[in-house]
């Protein structure tokens, strides 16, 4: 969808030099770009090769203010960020136009927002709520009672359960399974069977939380599974039941959550972390690649780098890690 420079430059709140009117029509690196491409510098040293190339618009710092060009230039102390944001803006489904596909199959009490888009062999169960705007990619399954909110992209194949809500601008990978039981079972100390716990809690996922491909996220068993707004989860990550995820959250592939661990705002946790039962990760800690946090431990320390398993502050791990080495030539 065409953008004027203008309303690109007012969307990310940069300040403009140059034609305004002129019209965008996607991102590009600076090597690739073409007419009509929009493109980002983040360092002086780039400028005059996004300056020569074929792009039509070139997003930059403020060190870009006084340089001769006709291309029109997007001033933004963050470039990076303002171009992330305006590609959100221009690629906004592109081509695709709101609508059911034939093949689809929408249940009559399913409540579809306008410009609703509902793609091939989608499945849409009984009461379910989806905003506007909204994408369902196709192949599809939206369990009965489910919330979507608008502005939402489900890409192929997800599955959502029964009941699971979700807020607006919340992006989906394909294969992802959100609201699945959680892994919960009692056993008979006498036969030495297990029988399943009731997983019949809630998923709740808040406002512009993107989920990766085939990750997998468990409502509670007899409460709520919550994701908190902003939070972004990558590809094969699993999230047990009853586990509490607070604002703007990174965690990276692999990783798995056990049941009832609460991860508070603003924690980053590398590829392949493994996290315990009713473990709590408290606001702004950081959770080094291949660690693991044993169960009910708490982790504390804003800013703070853990690693190893058990997680320790990584200046501890790497003295200990020193004395090892010393050892083992001893």
């Amino acid at each position: 969808m065409p953008r004027s420079v203008r309303e690109i430059a007012d969307f990310v709140q940069a300040q403009l030099l140059g034609d305004g009117a002129l019209q965008l029509t996607g991102i590009s690196s600076i090597r690739s770009a073409r007419q009509g491409d929009l493109v980002f510098v983040g360092d002086e040293r780039a400028l005059p090769a996004a300056i020569a190339s074929g792009a039509s618009a070139v997003i930059a710092g403020e060190f870009a203010r006084h340089y001769a060009t006709n291309k029109p230039l997007l001033l933004h102390p963050h470039p990076r960020l303002a171009f992330a944001r305006a590609a959100g803006l221009l690629l906004v489904l592109a081509n695709r136009k709101p609508g059911i596909h034939p093949s689809a199959i929408v249940h009559s009490s399913a409540q579809l927002g306008s410009d609703v888009i509902v793609d091939e062999r989608v499945v849409i169960g009984e009461a379910v709520n989806i905003g506007n705007r909204t994408w369902i990619g196709a192949g599809c399954v939206i369990g009965d009672h489910a919330v979507v909110g608008e502005e939402c992209r489900f890409y192929p194949n997800v599955t959502l359960y029964a009941g699971v809500q979700l807020g607006n601008r919340v992006v989906v990978h394909s294969g992802a399974v959100l609201g699945s039981d959680g892994f919960g079972y009692v056993r008979d100390e006498k036969t030495g069977r297990y029988e399943k716990f009731p997983q019949i809690g809630r998923l709740e996922i808040e406002d512009d939380v993107e989920i990766g491909a085939n990750a997998t996220i468990d409502r509670g068993a007899l409460e709520l599974t919550r994701i908190g707004r902003g939070t972004k989860i990558d590809n094969l990550v699993q999230v047990g039941h009853n586990v509490q995820i607070g604002e703007d959250v990174v965690i990276a592939a692999q990783t798995g959550l056990s049941g009832s661990a609460v991860v508070e705002s603003n924690v980053v946790v590398g590829g392949q972390v493994g996290i315990a039962d009713h473990v709590r990760i408290e606001a702004g800690a950081i959770l080094g690649a291949q660690s693991g946090i044993p169960s009910k431990k708490i982790i504390r320390g804003k800013g703070v780098i853990f690693w190893g398993t058990p997680a320790r502050p990584i200046r501890e791990y790497l003295q200990q890690l020193a004395v090892l080495a010393r050892l083992t030539k001893k």
